[in-house]
Parts: C-alpha cells; structure tokens; sequence
C-alpha cells in the first residue's frame, strides 16, 4: 500500500476488515464439506486461502483476477488421516499455493526395518489445532495480521512430531511469511524430512513464463547423468500443454541452490506479458535442496517449486545414504519461506 493510500484511511474506516484481515469459516459443500479455513486478504489483491484442517496449507491463491495457484481436479477435500499407504496422497492432493510433505517422509513410498511409509508423508492430511488469530487493528496503527496453529504427527511408542505453523502478513504488503517450528516431542529419536510443495498454475505459469532459481541440477539416483528435459532451454521456461506429459508425464530437477552471503535462496516465476511474478525466499542452511517438477499435462498444468531438506527419495533411501535428519527428544528445527507477489516493473526486472 503506497503512503498517500495509507494516509487516505485514516479516520475514514469505522472497521479493519475494510481493509483487509483474516475471516474464518466452514465450507458445506462437495468434497470439502466441513473442512475449517481461513481466507486471508492483503489488501493488495493478494488474498488466500489457509485450510486449518489440511495442516494449515495454503489452496487458493489470487492476485487481483488472476490465480497464482494450481488447483487438481479433486481441489480440496477432507483429510484423510489413513491415506497413508503407496500414493494413496494423490487421491487427496489439491495442489494449491503450498501443500507440505513430511514431516517423517518426503518422497516416494518405501519400507525398511523402521517401517512402512507412503507418498510425501502424512501431514497434509492431518488437522492444526488452531492457537491464536491476530487481526488488523487500525485503531492502534497495527496493520500486522497472523495465524498460529499446531500439527501433530504421533503415534503411541512414538515418533512423535509436532509442527508450530505461524502464517503472517501485512496490510499493504503483497507477502506471505510462514513460520514452522518442528519439534519431536517423543522420548526417543525421530527421523524427520520435510519438503514445501509450491505448486504454481495459470495464468501466472503460461507458455513463455519464466523460471528463475540459480544453482546446480544434481543426477538423480540411477541416473548416468543430469537430466533435464526434451526442451533446449531446460527448466528455465514454460512450454505450452503437452501430450507427452499426459498421465504419470513428468520432468523433476534436484537442484543444489545457491544462497547469497547471508545464505538467502531466492527463486520463482515471472510471466512477462502479464508483469505479475511470484518469489520465493528461504534459508539453504535450513533447507539446502530445491526440487523442481513439471507437469505439462493438457488440463493438468502445474509446475512447482520445492525447498525441502533432503530431495525427495523417502525416509528409506535417506536413512541408507545417511542424510536423514534424526532429531534427539526435545530438539527442534525453524523453518522460514517468504512468498512475495511482484508487479508490473519489479517482476519483469526479476532474474
């Protein structure tokens, strides 16, 4: 919000919500029928929906009329806590602005002497206990909003996880900062893998949208070399719908991202013609891996960004090649994403 908007207000507004802030509710209908969320409007036209009892994930996602989210056909519907074997995920997987996948599994569905785990882990189905909401206060000057909530991921004679979401913003301010705090809260070691799917759709990702990250693809297990797909240009641009990606069609990139001297990762898309972009900023010494997917098939068309702390090869294959996160009882990891919408100038200049 530009000072001469900002200054516009002030003594003309008898409620906050005219500029923005956090609304909650119950859907009653489809797939979603009786889900909790919360529909969160910057007052930019950047406005969202937070799904309380999908982990406090984000779906819908909007700036001004056009959606920066991809959405599957199945779109939101109820957690299903026991949609946990082989990709039994995909039947409940909306997409959305961010869907998370941990926070004990990231990756495909494996099985060792631990156990037995599916597709991407169980948190997106699991509901958040909903801990504070903080609203806009123009009376005060406080134009600062935010949602807290706790996941638990447990099981009696443990692992047991717990998850500290804080999902915040500013009036004025075309951001989205989300804040987890993961803590094992069990007696004994906890494997732990957790990876930030950010699926991103039309009209944002568009034939000839741009995709900026900066790093180095790594060969993905049992592959001779660094894949990258049919197309000249690799991962850096957007192609049109296409058959070949129809089905399981799909290119994925495991990137070792470059961070900035404070180690700041900074990657994301911008569509040229519209002058609309979405960035992404995290922390590699907290999430030192970025994975890319595409998947250009014709009416499922989505691509994602994905910071994550160990590319997705499951807890299985992580334990083998000892990169598995075991956090001790009482240890606890903070995990920091900002998503920044740019416009017009600040995205085309984006690189």
């Amino acid at each position: 919000m530009n000072q001469s908007k900002s200054n516009k207000w002030k003594d003309s507004l008898s409620n906050s919500q005219q500029l923005g802030g956090i609304e909650t509710s119950v859907l009653d209908n489809g797939g979603g029928r009786g889900v909790r969320i919360a529909w969160v409007n910057t007052g930019t036209g950047l406005r969202y929906k937070v799904v309380l009892d999908r982990g406090m994930d984000i779906l819908d996602a909007f700036h001004n009329e056009n959606s920066l989210a991809w959405i599957s056909h199945a779109g939101l519907t109820a957690p299903q806590p026991f949609s946990n074997q082989g990709i039994d995920w995909l039947r409940t997987f909306g997409g959305g602005l961010l869907t998370t996948c941990g926070l004990s599994n990231a990756g495909p569905p494996n099985s060792d002497s631990n156990g037995s785990r599916g597709l991407h882990g169980n948190y997106s189905n699991l509901a958040a206990e909903l801990i504070s909401i903080k609203q806009p206060d123009i009376f005060y000057g406080d134009l600062s909003f935010g949602l807290v909530g706790k996941v638990t991921e447990s099981s009696t004679f443990g692992p047991s996880l717990e998850l500290i979401r804080r999902i915040s913003g500013t009036i004025g301010s075309a951001e989205i900062h989300i804040q987890d705090q993961v803590t094992n809260r069990g007696n004994a070691k906890a494997p732990h893998m957790l990876l930030y799917h950010i699926n991103c759709g039309w009209p944002l990702i568009d034939e000839g949208t741009r995709v900026v990250w900066k790093g180095e693809p790594q060969r993905r297990s049992g592959e001779s070399e660094v894949r990258q797909n049919s197309r000249k240009d690799g991962f850096r641009h957007c192609p049109a719908p296409m058959d070949s990606h129809a089905g399981f069609g799909e290119e994925v990139a495991f990137i070792d991202p470059q961070g900035d001297k404070e180690q700041q990762v900074i990657c994301g898309y911008v569509n040229d013609q519209l002058g609309l972009g979405l960035k992404i900023s995290f922390s590699k010494t907290q999430l030192p891996w970025l994975i890319h997917w595409q998947h250009w098939g014709k009416n499922e068309y989505v691509t994602a960004l994905e910071p994550a702390t160990n590319p997705p090869i499951g807890q299985a294959a992580a334990r083998a090649n000892q990169s598995l996160i075991e956090l001790e009882p009482g240890e606890s990891r903070s995990y920091n994403l900002l998503l920044s919408v740019l416009v017009g100038e600040d995205a085309r200049k984006f690189s």
